[in-house]
């Protein structure tokens, strides 16, 4: 988000939510490492005094969502070339529901209660600072019982949801144990993504479906979470990643009573 204008991004996902009947699901987080230096100048965009780039991409999502209410806010023109409703003007296309639709990219606890707070989804990945030097799924466990809690607070009428992200294998054939074997002794990572900031990775996930389903079922963060995403190898082809989620979806999804 600290690469976004806020207006321009309502009016596109208002009119990707209206084209899709009110299926969109917008994901948004304030932006991964840099890839160049100050990459977000180069779109118009800089920091505010005392600011961070991980705070303008927050302001620039507070932004989002006041906009994305529907609420007027500018005034109309005495002279407009269409005519306006009355009072104060709001973007367009408005999409009713799409601001309960809207998921935030935590990586850190705080984060997590700011997104609950603002009445944001939680989509927790598989990467996050690493606060306690705990096991990945237990500290991500721990970020969605802080998001919760601060949900109940803020008072909020609606269940909030909540996913997390897997690289899940089930080795079911030889091209599966040639490609993805080696990742049944996968294990969680920890290392620095920037000068400030230390992150546990999780680990991927790789066996046999009997195998597979008695590791998940020991993974606090995906027992809490209501929604699980699978990321997948696309550089294998779309053929490929098609048979790997019907894996999940025949040998292991019902051991664990997923639907």
């Amino acid at each position: 988000m600290h690469y976004e204008n806020p207006l321009y991004m309502a009016e596109d996902a208002g009119a990707a939510d209206l084209i899709s009947g009110g299926r969109l699901q917008l994901g948004i987080s304030r932006g991964s490492p840099e890839q160049v230096i100050d990459g977000w100048r180069h779109f118009g965009f800089a920091p505010a005094e005392g600011e961070s780039e991980a705070d303008m991409g927050r302001r620039h999502t507070e932004r989002l969502l006041e906009v994305l209410t529907g609420e007027g806010f500018a005034a109309p023109s005495p002279r407009p070339m269409f005519p306006n409703p009355p009072g104060l003007l709001r973007v367009e296309p408005h999409s009713e529901g799409l601001r309960e639709r809207i998921w935030w990219g935590s990586g850190s606890n705080a984060t997590a209660i700011w997104a609950a707070k603002l009445g944001m989804n939680l989509q927790s990945s598989t990467l996050k600072d690493d606060e306690s030097g705990k096991p990945f799924h237990v500290q991500q466990a721990e970020q969605i019982e802080l998001y919760r809690q601060a949900w109940k607070e803020a008072g909020h009428e609606r269940e909030p949801r909540v996913s997390v992200s897997r690289s899940i294998f089930a080795l079911t054939d030889e091209r599966d144990w040639q490609y993805l074997g080696r990742d049944r002794y996968s294990s969680d990572q920890v290392g620095n993504i920037d000068e400030k900031t230390r992150a546990i990775f999780g680990r991927s996930y790789a066996g046999a479906p009997d195998e597979l389903a008695a590791k998940l079922a020991e993974d606090e963060a995906i027992a809490t979470a209501d929604t699980l995403l699978l990321t997948v190898p696309n550089q294998l082809g779309v053929d490929y990643n098609a048979h790997v989620i019907e894996s999940i979806l025949k040998y292991v999804a019902p051991q664990l009573g997923w639907r």
